[in-house]
C-alpha cells in the first residue's frame, strides 16, 4: 500500500523531510501546503503526482492524506493539529511545539481524548551517539551535566522576534534540553538568566544570551547555556556528563568518552532524519509506535522546560515544574 502524505509548510526543513519520504518505497508526496499557492505549486512541482494548496483545511477536504507533517514556523502552531486530532490524521511536527504553553497544553489535552500516532522532531534521539551515551552511562552515578548551544544568529524572520519563536532556548536549545531528559533524566526545577549583548542592535527583541540552571528529579544538576551572536558559520552544540566514572563529551555527531583514563571516541555513521521519519512511516503503516523516541506528550514535557525557563527569566526567580 502506497502511503500518502501532505507537508503543511514550504521551508528549507519542510523539502528535507519531502526529500527523505520522496526516497521510500511506497510513499507518495501527495500534496503541499504553503502560505502561497505560488510557493505550494514551486515545492510541488519537485515531486511527481504532488498538488499544491495555500489553505490546510482545503488541502485536507481534498486529498485523502495517511498522515501529515507540520513543517511551520512555531506561532504557527495550535488549529492545524486540533484540525488533524478532528480527522484521526497521524502527524510529526517539528519543534518546537509552540511560543508559550497554553497552545500546546490544548493540543495535549484534545489528544489525549484519543489513539492518535505523533512525532516530534527531536531528531538526535535518533543518533547512534546518543544510544551510546545512554548505554554507557548505565552503572554510573550522574553528578553534574553542561550543555550549550552557540551559534550565530538565524537570518529568519520570525526567529528574530520573541513573540513569534519564543527565543532561542525554546525554538534552538530545546535539543538540548530534550537530551537532557532523554538521556538524564526529568527536571524539577529550573532558574533562568537571560541577556542581550549584541543583537538587539540589529535586530528585534529576541534574547541573544543566556543560561539555565536545572535540578533534576533524581538530584543531578545541570545548566544549560546559548548565544546567537557568534560570526556567521562558527557554533558548538553540545551536553558533557561528569560521573564518578570519569567523563562522556557529546557534541552532536561524536560522543568522546573518557571513564578512569581510558579513552574512546565514537562517531555517528547514519542520518538521524532518516531514521527519524523511517519510525513515523513505518507506525503510520503498520500501527506499531514502538521505533518512535519522541511522540507529543513526551515533547511536551521538554516544552514544560523550556518555557518554564522563559518564565524564570522573565520574574528573576526559579520555577518548580508540575510532578
Amino acid at each position: 500500500m502506497t502511503l500518502k502524505i501532505g507537508m503543511i509548510g514550504t521551508g528549507w526543513f519542510s523539502r528535507k523531510h519531502a526529500n527523505i519520504l520522496s526516497k521510500m518505497d511506497g510513499v507518495q508526496i501527495q500534496a503541499i501546503c504553503g502560505t502561497s499557492k505560488e510557493k505550494a505549486a514551486d515545492m510541488a512541482s519537485d515531486y511527481e503526482g504532488a498538488n499544491g494548496y495555500d489553505q490546510y483545511v482545503e488541502m485536507l477536504d481534498a486529498e485523502e492524506l495517511d498522515a501529515v507533517y507540520i513543517v511551520t514556523p512555531p506561532m504557527v502552531r495550535g488549529e492545524i493539529e486540533l484540525e488533524l486530532i478532528g480527522r484521526g490524521i497521524p502527524f510529526l511536527i517539528e519543534k518546537p511545539l509552540g511560543t508559550e504553553d497554553k497552545i500546546p497544553a490544548k493540543v495535549l489535552e484534545r489528544m489525549n481524548e484519543s489513539s492518535m500516532i505523533t512525532s516530534v522532531g527531536y531528531h538526535f534521539r535518533y543518533s547512534d551517539s546518543v544510544q551510546y551515551l545512554k548505554e554507557k552511562l548505565n552503572g554510573q552515578t550522574l553528578g553534574v551535566v553542561l550543555g550549550k548551544w552557540m551559534g550565530e544568529m538565524p537570518m529568519v524572520g520570525c526567529w528574530r522576534d520573541q513573540e513569534k519563536s519564543g527565543g532561542q532556548f525554546i525554538e534552538q536549545t530545546t535539543h538540548i534540553v530534550d537530551l537532557l531528559r532523554y538521556v538524564c533524566g526529568e527536571v524539577e526545577e529550573v532558574f533562568a538568566m537571560y541577556g542581550n549583548q549584541v543583537q538587539h542592535n540589529k535586530y528585534d527583541n529576541v534574547p541573544d544570551i543566556g543560561t539555565v540552571s536545572l535540578r533534576l528529579q533524581n538530584g543531578v544538576i545541570a545548566n544549560l547555556s546559548n548565544t546567537c551572536i557568534l560570526p556567521r558559520g562558527m557554533g558548538d552544540i553540545g551536553l558533557k556528563l561528569y560521573t564518578d566514572k570519569g567523563m562522556l563529551d557529546w557534541q552532536g555527531d561524536k560522543l568522546e568518552i573518557d571513564l578512569e583514563g581510558i579513552k574512546t571516541t565514537y562517531k555517528d555513521t547514519d542520518n538521524p532524519y532518516v531514521r527519524e521519519n523511517e519510525a513515523f512511516i513505518h507506525a503510520v503503516r503498520t500501527g506499531d509506535t514502538s521505533q518512535i523516541r519522541s511522540e507529543y506528550s513526551d515533547a511536551y514535557l521538554t516544552h514544560e522546560v523550556t518555557y518554564a525557563a522563559l518564565e524564570s527569566a522573565r520574574s528573576g526567580v526559579p520555577v518548580k515544574l508540575k510532578k
